[in-house]
């Protein structure tokens, strides 16, 4: 058989993956070079970059009683500042609340539902005469959504979103991130109050402006609280918490800007308000680079294409697919996810035994590699800005090419067959599909660490989100309706990544599998020894005591399907 040229490699290797980013410069190592000097300048810089060491979150506040706690022990110690939450807190918020007298939530989208009638309720069970308006644009179809919800023109608790800015103490900026990327410098930044508070939930905004050499008002506070989970979960668990205490999403905080001096209390006393019952601290760069980075990995674009994989490697493996979907996407986002949740990453290796756990071993030492391969390529393309862009310029394009659904798909298709037949007790904990989700998992876990984030953000942005907030909802409605459903960022970062997970996952970590390559003892031992499995555990240890209810009567948006428009 004739060898294929460099070039023909290429366009075979584009094909398979569905996807130019199969170009990279981490391709498979058929599709490199033999020899002679690497070309890609980001694979050099890559294989000379040092681990990175995080310094401690330590904050002040003056208002609430915050916590030290210690996440991990030698060789990697660390201790961090945490805010425990929770509806006992609710009459702190007044006073870190104070000079606030109306609260803007601009947009209807994933998180402003959820968060405006978390804060409406929290002030309203205080006291507060803080008025929480909701901004949207002149003819939005979401207007009578708000309405719908107790959002009304005539208590002025709805009204034009710049006019909502103008007015606003606090001014919580939650439309779409390619939408805050045209309009914020332009329409909002001129209209905001001196002394005014500008309230982010995700740092896209900065990567923005860093990326176009621009930056906020001097003037303004600049804030953010981010909830470790989509908009319908926050809104959900807020409302289970009314009945049971404990219950919450939890989420980071930074403040970028103070001007007034009181911008951390006003953070917390907005993360506080809506329910979330822990808050660590972050700054507005780490949390874009880990949550933009994190939801095309494990938390969804990995679990797309792992699943897509191991259901054709199953049913090639002689299964049915129902069988195969079964032992891939049933098992990942059931037993595996539910069994992290509430043990931890470590208690999945640790139930198998025998056969079953070489299994895992050997799926885990094939499929780690190749995932943190994808991985560190993701993480540098947010970092540079690349990707920020990349989101943007498909915002420009949305309306000639919107963004298609997956839910039709023959995978997919199949889902909806196991799920209206499920046996919840009959799901099985398959080894291999472990082995995969676990070393993808620990494979983003590390590829964060070495960049230098603190393990409150890792454990939150790679775990707690995944198992706790998406992968319930992706049991309850399938990985499609979560790849279909999410934020725009999100859904563009899904369809983007995770055919490059497939293709990885397919070329090196099955072929590895195929041609019994074996386990790879000393990527076990680090993995067993790996310092987050202590973090994990002091977070399972804050976890709310109530699982999210993904069913039942709820005001919050489950079927966002709102989030398709701009």
């Amino acid at each position: 058989k004739p060898e294929l040229t460099m070039a023909t490699k290429a366009v075979v290797a584009c094909a398979l993956a569905g996807t130019a980013a199969a170009f990279s410069g981490l391709a498979p190592v058929g599709l490199k070079p033999s020899g002679g000097k690497l070309t890609n300048q980001r694979l050099q810089l890559r294989s000379a970059r040092p681990e990175k060491k995080t310094s401690p979150k330590m904050f002040e506040t003056s208002i609430f009683k915050k916590e030290t706690i210690q996440f991990t022990v030698a060789p990697d110690p660390t201790s961090e500042d945490i805010l425990r939450g929770g509806r006992d807190k609710f009459p702190l918020v007044k006073e870190a609340l104070k000079d606030v007298k109306q609260i803007g939530v601009i947009g209807w989208g994933s998180q402003a539902p959820a968060q405006a009638q978390n804060l409406k309720d929290t002030l309203a069970e205080i006291g507060h005469d803080c008025k929480v308006t909701i901004g949207l644009r002149k003819g939005s179809p979401s207007w009578q959504a708000a309405e719908a919800v107790g959002f009304s023109v005539a208590d002025g608790t709805l009204a034009e979103q710049f006019e909502v800015t103008k007015n606003a103490d606090l001014v919580m900026l939650l439309i779409s991130d390619a939408a805050q990327a045209t309009d914020y410098k332009e329409k909002f930044e001129p209209l905001l109050k001196k002394g005014a508070t500008l309230g982010l939930s995700h740092g896209f905004l900065l990567g923005h402006l860093e990326s176009v050499g621009q930056k906020f008002r001097d003037d303004i506070n600049v804030v953010l609280v981010a909830p470790k989970g989509m908009g319908p979960s926050v809104r959900r668990l807020y409302e289970q918490g009314k009945e049971v205490g404990g219950s919450g999403i939890n989420a980071s905080f930074g403040v970028h800007q103070d001007a007034t001096g009181k911008a951390t209390d006003i953070a917390l006393g907005w993360a506080i308000a809506i329910g979330s019952p822990f808050i660590f601290e972050t700054t507005l760069k780490d949390e874009y680079c880990s949550d933009i980075y994190g939801e095309r990995g494990i938390l969804l674009g990995a679990v797309h294409g792992m699943v897509e994989v191991l259901f054709r490697r199953y049913i090639s493996q002689g299964m049915t697919p129902e069988e195969a979907f079964n032992q891939s996407c049933e098992s990942i986002t059931g037993p595996i996810t539910k069994m992290i949740s509430k043990q931890g990453i470590k208690a999945v290796y640790e139930q198998f035994k025998g056969e079953d756990l070489k299994k895992f071993e050997e799926a885990y030492s094939a499929a780690y590699t190749p995932s943190k391969d994808v991985l560190q390529e993701i993480y540098d393309e947010v970092k540079c800005g690349n990707e920020i862009r990349s989101v943007i310029m498909h915002g420009q394009r949305f309306s000639k090419y919107p963004i298609g659904k997956i839910d039709g798909t023959y995978t997919w298709a199949i889902g909806e067959k196991v799920r209206a037949a499920r046996v919840e007790e009959k799901i099985p904990l398959n080894p291999t599909t472990a082995g995969f989700y676990v070393a993808c998992m620990m494979a983003q876990i590390d590829v964060l660490r070495e960049a230098g984030h603190q393990y409150t953000e890792i454990v939150n942005e790679s775990v707690i989100e995944a198992v706790d907030s998406l992968c319930p909802y992706m049991h309850a409605k399938g990985v499609a309706f979560m790849v279909d459903n999410c934020s725009f960022t999100a859904r563009l970062g899904s369809r983007k990544w995770a055919p490059r997970f497939d293709y990885m996952f397919e070329q090196q970590a099955c072929n590895d599998l195929d041609n019994n390559k074996g386990i790879n003892s000393a990527m076990i031992e680090k993995f067993k020894s790996n310092p987050v499995h202590t973090a994990v555990s002091e977070c399972c240890k804050l976890r709310p005591s109530v699982d999210i209810s993904t069913t039942g009567a709820s005001t919050a948006q489950d079927d966002l399907k709102f989030t398709f428009r701009q």
